[in-house]
């Protein structure tokens, strides 16, 4: 198995690539930003050349999973739908939690915020006036979609590939679709980068009696679909931007606690890294040496440093995986005399 996690600006995309009884099978995670795909200049991404390389191959994207409804995580995906007239026959099945299906599982309105469009040849789908298809329909006009909610507590055997799902929870797609409003600020950056505190400093002021986390409050990152892959017996897990409460809530549905820890291979860590969808709670119960965070560090502050000193702090065997090279800009020097032990590296292909 190969799982390739690709530079999706300050998003998300994972290809994982494997073979089923000789047969190469194929998962993509999210898209990233539109420009992991190709920008306005027709620059081609890491995104445009994994689909390329698919079909050159005669493969298929036997399994597509969109985590969530923000920008970062679709925006890519849905740039390609846009231009790629010959997209959907690349795509064998999808995951996707829509509007539609939520309202019809809560007996609920539908919310026209949760409304995505496909729009012939478009670069920006959440801008263009262009008229367009509902991405639900096009899933279902073209046989790649069967409607289901991917929640909590479920289990899925795929590929010889068992899925079990962290997140989202009935009270997260809830909330989604009675809270969600589509991003209008996505290209702005939000929160300031922390690199210049050192991870002591963190750790100490964390280890006080009085510190108190805070969880992620954005509705569309509490919905993210998020799971455990068991493959020929090892684990791996991917968080999307799902909150921390609720996967620890789903890791306890499965059995997994501080007692019996689930023991993974790597932890694609949730949210590029924030401070606010990491906690030590979680750390305590997913035990690895390898955290991978996806972020070129240019938008909303992330990654978090305090993010990593938490981690360090309950790990001091520590491997942190960039997808970009951050390490220089991330750390301080006294950060590598004060922890001798961890190590950084930029990873974007693990090979198992």
């Amino acid at each position: 198995m190969k799982i390739s996690f690709l530079k999706a600006f300050n998003g998300d995309s994972i290809w994982i690539s494997f073979l089923e009884k000789d047969i190469p099978k194929n998962i993509l995670i999210d898209g990233g930003v539109g420009n992991t795909y190709k920008n306005k200049s027709n620059v081609k991404g890491d995104l445009y050349k994994i689909i390329e390389k698919i079909r050159v191959d005669r493969q298929f994207i036997d399994l597509l999973i969109l985590t969530h409804f923000d920008d970062d995580h679709i925006g890519g995906i849905l740039r390609w739908l846009n231009k790629d007239k010959e997209a959907s026959k690349l795509i064998k099945k999808v995951w996707f939690n829509s509007g539609k299906e939520i309202a019809k599982k809560f007996e609920s309105d539908e919310s026209e915020d949760l409304d995505i469009e496909i729009v012939d040849g478009a670069d920006d789908f959440h801008t263009s006036p262009k008229q367009g298809i509902k991405f639900e329909k096009y899933l279902r006009d073209n046989n790649l979609w069967e409607g289901e909610i991917i929640e909590q507590g479920s289990e899925y055997d795929l590929f010889g590939l068992k899925f079990k799902i962290l997140s989202p929870n009935n009270e997260k797609l809830d909330k989604l679709l009675k809270l969600y409003e589509k991003q209008k600020d996505y290209f702005t950056s939000g929160d300031e980068f922390d690199f210049q505190t050192s991870l002591k400093d963190f750790i100490e002021e964390e280890n006080q009696p009085n510190f108190q986390f805070k969880e992620d409050t954005s509705v569309a990152n509490g919905s993210s679909i998020a799971f455990i892959i068991e493959y020929e017996d090892k684990n791996y897990i991917f968080l999307a931007d799902a909150h921390p409460s609720v996967i620890i809530e789903g890791l306890n549905i499965f059995g997994y606690n501080k007692e019996n820890p689930l023991n993974v291979e790597f932890m694609k860590v949730s949210h590029h890294g924030s401070m606010y969808n990491t906690n030590k709670e979680l750390l305590e119960i997913v035990k690895t040496d390898n955290y991978l965070i996806s972020s070129n560090a240019t938008k909303h502050g992330l990654p978090n440093k305090r993010t990593i000193a938490r981690i360090i702090n309950n790990n001091t065997n520590t491997v942190i995986h960039f997808n970009y090279d951050l390490t220089d800009r991330v750390f301080l020097k006294e950060d590598w005399n004060d922890f001798l032990i961890f190590k950084t590296k930029v990873t974007n292909e693990f090979t198992y």
